[in-house]
């Protein structure tokens, strides 16, 4: 039997002392960290009127989270294949706060395995492990029913090792997505190696590289019973319905190495911001192109990747979707949340915000990322340009330059009030951003 705790916010926040650094899901290098800041909240930099709150610090890797209609947060935590804190262990947890302060005082956890996915949808809640998505039934206050006994709603998805979280989103029709990212780089014959062609066809997205689509309330489903709902995706962590357009937005991680590995094409600068992580509204159906294209957010078009011709100045044959937003190279968006609330000033309403997890791999240039932004949206389509909405998480200019940064943002959730919550995996805080009208 799975066990369940209750830890007080006091314990929770002071089990951690020691954390190594999380590289974001777009390569998997690791990095140092500088000790906690004395204020994660004070540290944020945001636009006028806004103001940040720290609902939990030291809590272990808090990845994604939801929060429910009566302010009680689910989040998940995941410490595989970069570090152990010491702290909370794997697994979902229920931070309730019943005395008003902010804090979350009673607390419990369930779920006993890694991973990032978790939604909450009419009456239940959803969280996804490496290779399965789960469902549990709540009550009317948002507890779980029957912790230790979830309904498996899909199983054996493909886990080896690489972008293998699996991030879900919900519709209104009654269906769930799950990402199922690509186990390479961009599909070459030996993974990452310089000069080494492309596989083709990729065999890689007869499985993954794409979203699969399931039925939300059906047990025991595997590949066999899901649609393959949109491919060549290479990875994608951040996701969200948007119930405007009624369509799945995702945030798609670019591949890396473009100078590294093809060094006759490409300089070290150029490689730092290309190619685009780019913003893609689905349909059953869609193919990004991944791992035979890569999109060029300074030329504006699709462009053939190396591994099959590419020399940065070939576009392909064939066309593939265009993204509705391309932002710079290697930022790592790891959340994407539609603000549908109302409590933000209204350029907020309908529009996009994006967690960027921060980058590994643009060296020798300068580092990049730790912000989250935000993308206006006007009937259904990006208005205007995106623009940095909370920022220095990493701690500084020099700490986001070297990487060596205090806290990289990860989930993102709406609360009931209209607040924003963001997540950091790597010292374990979330933080309630709130504005003062």
């Amino acid at each position: 039997m799975q066990s369940k705790i209750k830890i007080s916010y006091l314990f929770a926040a002071l089990c951690l002392s020691t954390l190594m650094a999380s590289a974001g899901d777009g390569g998997g290098k690791k990095g140092h960290h500088s000790a906690k800041p004395a204020d994660a909240a004070s540290q944020l930099k945001l636009p006028e009127g806004f103001k940040a709150s720290t609902v939990v610090e030291g809590f272990g890797a808090t990845r994604h989270l939801v929060v429910a209609p009566n302010g009680v947060i689910f989040v998940h935590l995941s410490d595989s294949k970069r570090r152990k804190t010491g702290a909370a262990k794997d697994g979902v947890y229920r931070l309730e706060d019943t005395n008003g302060d902010g804090k979350p005082d009673k607390i419990t956890n369930f779920g006993d395995y890694e991973g990032t996915g978790i939604a909450i949808k009419d009456g239940y809640l959803y969280a996804s492990s490496n290779t399965d998505v789960y469902r549990y039934k709540l009550d009317g206050s948002f507890n779980i029913v029957n912790p230790d006994q979830p309904e498996k709603i899909v199983s054996g998805l493909l886990d080896r090792n690489q972008h293998n979280t699996k991030s879900i989103a919900l519709d209104n029709s009654g269906n769930i997505y799950v990402n199922i990212g690509a186990y390479a780089n961009a599909c070459q014959v030996q993974d990452r190696t310089k000069g080494s062609p492309g596989r083709m066809p990729c065999p890689i997205l007869d499985s993954a590289a794409g979203i699969w689509q399931f039925k939300a309330d059906q047990p025991n489903q595997t590949y066999g019973t899901g649609t393959r709902y949109a491919t060549g995706l290479r990875n994608v962590v951040g996701l969200d319905w948007n119930t405007q357009t009624n369509s799945l937005f995702v945030m798609q991680h670019g591949r890396d190495q473009l100078s590294n590995n093809w060094p006759e094409h490409w300089t070290d600068k150029e490689s730092a911001e290309l190619p685009a992580e780019c913003m893609y509204e689905l349909h059953k159906g869609s193919n990004c192109g991944w791992p035979y294209i890569y999109y060029d957010q300074i030329q504006h078009k699709q462009m053939l990747g190396p591994e099959y011709g590419g020399d940065g100045k070939k576009s392909p044959e064939k066309e593939f979707q265009d993204p509705v937003v391309a932002f710079p190279g290697h930022l790592a968006p790891d959340g994407l949340l539609f603000y549908t609330g109302d409590a933000f000033p209204g350029k907020y309403k309908n529009g996009a915000f994006v967690a960027f997890h921060g980058s590994w791999n643009r060296a020798p240039e300068p580092q990049a990322g730790f912000f989250v932004v935000c993308v206006s949206f006007n009937n259904g389509k990006p208005s205007g340009d995106w623009e940095v909405f909370a920022d220095n998480f990493s701690g500084g200019p020099e700490k986001t330059a070297s990487g060596r940064v205090d806290y990289r943002p990860c989930g993102l959730a709406q609360g009931p009030d209209g607040a924003l919550y963001v997540t950091d995996d790597t010292k374990g805080v979330i933080w309630k951003i709130s504005y003062n009208k």
